[in-house]
């Protein structure tokens, strides 16, 4: 079963800076431009039916919370 108590939301309309953001849980870095999947592992791509991407699901490796990341159509 799975803990909701660790399921964040984050819109990036509604941070400053390039896409960095930190982990609503734990406070680790979560940034785009980290390839390793050390900070994190992106669990689902949701794509519109235009191609653009609505919204992705990581897991922080650190505390296991599960982040929707919103706001990329107005990017």
């Amino acid at each position: 079963m799975k803990n909701i108590s660790n399921v964040y939301v984050v819109d990036l309309t509604k941070i400053d800076g390039d896409g960095d953001f930190q982990c609503p849980k734990c406070g680790s870095t979560v940034s785009p431009e980290d390839e390793t999947e050390t900070t994190y592992v992106i669990q689902e791509v949701k794509m519109k039916q235009d191609g653009q991407l609505e919204e992705l699901v990581i897991k922080c490796n650190n505390c296991e919370s599960i982040i929707h990341i919103t706001g990329f159509t107005s990017l």
